[in-house]
């Protein structure tokens, strides 16, 4: 007897669903009757995430290379699904805050970690040869990557070091961008000529990243976190989570891509060039960039030496020692 009342309960609560659509219920249920049972490939469309691997050259680790920026996408794309819920938000709710910033730190955990397939997964002699059936595409066009920089942090904490003192929050979004950061490590310094890499992304997806800077103007993760009440912002928990994130973000993920760059790149008569002609060993050390999310949770000094330690070790591993 109790489940038919709560059969009925729930026929009520779709007939209210429902009644706004000039469809009665008993259509609805009709294409319920005749809908197929949901299979787990048909749910996570399985046939077609594997179809998507389409190597270029006759190199099975090729298809190693695909997979993993594949995957890496995939899970900037986690990120960026709590980063907008994050920002969205009304309830200035603390414990919300700490859940959605310890979710995007265990997504980049995975990545971290995940660089092991990439250093150690392939054949060196077999990238150096597939790599030059990419040109000129580079995992330096990630546009989510950029995404989450720009739903992270206002836009003039991602203007170049050498020129942030210029600029400011009262910058325009467009002054801010042409001034980012990330331009300069596809930019000829001599001439001042950008490489195609950039142009192509900039084409391509310029009109959408200043579009998602307007939309966040004021309102960043770091401006949710200004914008806490004091006892809020100094809460411990709050504070060590976006630390992590910095960290993850702008100084770990980045010294991961170095050891990659260095394991496939380097070589005892120069570095190779990266297929886009980004300039990895300028573009990719923290210390160079200072890129910082949240600066309002760090001393002077620890800003001035943002990443340092951290790349020393990567250059010099013989001479100096990280704590």
């Amino acid at each position: 007897m109790e489940d038919k009342e709560k059969i009925k309960s729930q026929i009520s609560k779709l007939e209210e669903k429902y009644k706004d659509s000039g469809q009665d219920l008993s259509s609805y249920l009709d294409g319920l009757l005749h809908q197929r049972y949901l299979t787990y490939w048909d749910y996570i469309h399985l046939d077609t995430l594997l179809s998507l691997q389409v190597p270029r050259t006759h190199f099975p680790d090729e298809e190693i290379f695909i997979m993993y920026h594949q995957i890496t996408e995939l899970y900037f794309k986690l990120i960026l699904h709590e980063q907008k819920q994050l920002v969205d938000d009304k309830s200035n709710s603390l414990e919300f805050f700490i859940e959605k910033v310890r979710r995007v730190n265990s997504y980049y955990k995975v990545l971290i970690s995940s660089f092991s397939v990439m250093i150690k997964g392939m054949e060196r002699e077999q990238f150096l040869q597939y790599r030059m059936a990419l040109l000129p595409a580079s995992g330096f066009q990630s546009a989510q990557f950029r995404m989450i920089e720009l739903y992270a942090t206002p836009l003039e904490n991602l203007v170049h070091v050498s020129e942030r003192a210029q600029f400011s929050s009262e910058s325009t979004i467009e002054e801010l961008y042409e001034h980012i950061y990330w331009k300069k490590g596809a930019t000829d310094v001599a001439t001042g000529e950008k490489t195609l890499t950039l142009k192509q992304f900039e084409y391509r997806y310029t009109p959408r990243l200043i579009r998602i800077a307007k939309q966040v103007e004021n309102a960043t993760i770091y401006h949710k976190y200004l914008s806490l009440p004091k006892e809020q912002r100094e809460d411990n928990t709050l504070v060590d989570s976006l630390k992590t994130l910095d960290v993850n973000a702008n100084i770990n993920w980045q010294l991961m891509h170095m050891g990659s760059a260095h394991r496939y790149l380097r070589k005892e008569t120069g570095d190779i060039e990266a297929t886009g002609g980004t300039n990895w060993k300028e573009y990719l050390p923290p210390s160079f960039q200072k890129i910082v999310f949240f600066p309002e949770l760090y001393t002077e000094q620890e800003l001035n030496n943002w990443g340092k330690q951290w790349v020393d070790h990567m250059l010099n591993p013989d001479k100096s020692k990280i704590e």
